[in-house]
């Protein structure tokens, strides 16, 4: 740890290497004397090593990762330095699966990674993401293409001429060097060592609290309180319980193009009827025909009545027809969901839609303004780094949780309106 570092890069292994590998080390020193600190660390076992399996199971790696992330936020000399990932082959996958279910990381750097196999928790990664790929790296290069597209968060891809796999020709360690300094160094700057308290939640129960003087003016309007699974459900709750209101979900799925499934042609949000929407530029441009997206959408239409019934049982959705609903999330990177749900829930016709969230950019809310009566939003830093960096706790949010706090809200004797 340098003197008055501005954060911390944990480094995540791949193909079985270490805290002793070369590279890493070599990429570690460069950014220390950028004032960065390091946490190099072995993230298996000697007996795990020697089953080559674990290698690639992405989850045991990224539990090992969060489990070092938790441990520094509990050394004081450490606690208020922004985290950020620096992940190597397998390793990147590892950082983006932590970074996805943490979501209190500040950035994430991937070198040479396979970043495809964090499957479907690249569309949870809010975390700034900067994915590095040799140019004579030809097996990879598609792959972090394929994984780039599906991140919605602030992103970058750079490939550097001339490297293989493992970045050994003269200089192209060096050039790996540079950009993750430039990436880190931007995001890695804590808004908690310089924001005051109001403008940082210590959870997201304490968010939905403080949404609660901006949204009282509806509660005589009778409103219906839509939380997105699953961070948004703590920070509904405290909404629906403080305006006596009903508390639902509001299960959202993509719509991917044929052989592509990582570019959305639209997605299917569900609710008392179901509602497809579509980009239409990009439908015009794919042409997926109609029997594709009828068959696509059925596809989705049943995983989200297999959701539903793990968060409802048998209970439709709320009808919201002709009432005031309050969509609620724990905050907005970029708002793509976020848009897609609005623009469905408005096909229901209620008499008012309100889009509440504890923190978002500001350009994030000027692309959703048009889809919303109202947007009530409590803070929009800028810079903007990720929705975690402005919680103190924002650990991920279990289904068990949701389940419960739809539960509890059932329990408290609002009158549910459903269909």
């Amino acid at each position: 740890m340098p003197a008055a570092a501005t954060g911390i890069v944990i480094f995540a292994h791949g193909s079985g290497s270490g805290r002793m590998s070369p590279r890493n080390n070599e990429v570690a020193a460069g950014l220390r004397e950028a004032g960065l600190a390091t946490l190099l660390l072995d993230l298996l076992t000697p007996a795990e090593e020697k089953d080559r399996r674990n290698v690639f199971d992405i989850g045991l790696l990224a539990s090992r990762l969060t489990e070092s992330a938790d441990w520094t936020r509990n050394q004081p000399e450490l606690s208020s330095m922004p985290i950020g990932y620096f992940g190597a082959s397998t390793g990147a996958a590892a950082a983006l699966v932590a970074a996805a279910e943490g979501q209190n990381v500040a950035a994430v750097v991937s070198r040479g990674g396979r970043p495809d196999l964090a499957g479907e928790a690249l569309h949870a990664v809010s975390a700034p993401t900067l994915l590095i790929v040799g140019g004579a790296d030809r097996p990879v290069i598609p792959l972090n293409h394929s994984a780039f597209e599906q991140l919605s968060c602030e992103k970058d891809l750079v490939i550097v001429p001339g490297a293989t796999h493992l970045f050994e020709e003269p200089g192209t360690l060096e050039q790996v060097m540079q950009h993750a300094k430039r990436w880190f160094s931007r995001f890695l700057t804590s808004p908690r060592q310089n924001a005051p308290d109001d403008l940082v939640f210590a959870d997201r129960r304490e968010a939905g609290r403080r949404l609660v003087p901006l949204l009282i003016k509806f509660k005589d309007q009778k409103p219906v309180v839509l939380a997105l699974p699953r961070g948004g459900a703590p920070v509904a709750f405290e909404v629906a319980q403080a305006l006596n209101a009903p508390l639902d979900v509001v299960l959202v799925r993509k719509i991917g193009a044929p052989g592509h499934e990582e570019l959305g042609l639209g997605a299917v949000v569900d609710g008392a009827h179901a509602q497809v929407v579509l980009n239409d530029e990009i439908v015009r441009a794919v042409q997926p025909g109609n029997a594709y997206l009828k068959a696509e959408t059925s596809r989705q239409l049943a995983e989200i009545e297999r959701r539903r019934h793990l968060y409802r049982g048998d209970e439709p959705p709320l009808d919201i027809a002709g009432r005031t609903a309050i969509v609620v999330d724990d905050g907005i990177a970029t708002g793509g969901t976020v848009k897609a749900v609005l623009k469905a829930l408005a096909k229901a016709k209620p008499s008012r839609l309100i889009l509440a969230v504890p923190v978002a950019p500001s350009d994030s809310l000027a692309e959703l303004r048009s889809e919303a009566d109202e947007i009530i939003c409590l803070t929009t830093p800028d810079p903007f780094y990720a929705v975690g960096m402005h919680y103190r706790e924002f650990g991920q949010t279990s289904d068990q949780e949701v389940i419960e706090l739809l539960h509890r809200s059932k329990s408290s004797g609002h009158v549910h309106a459903r269909r």
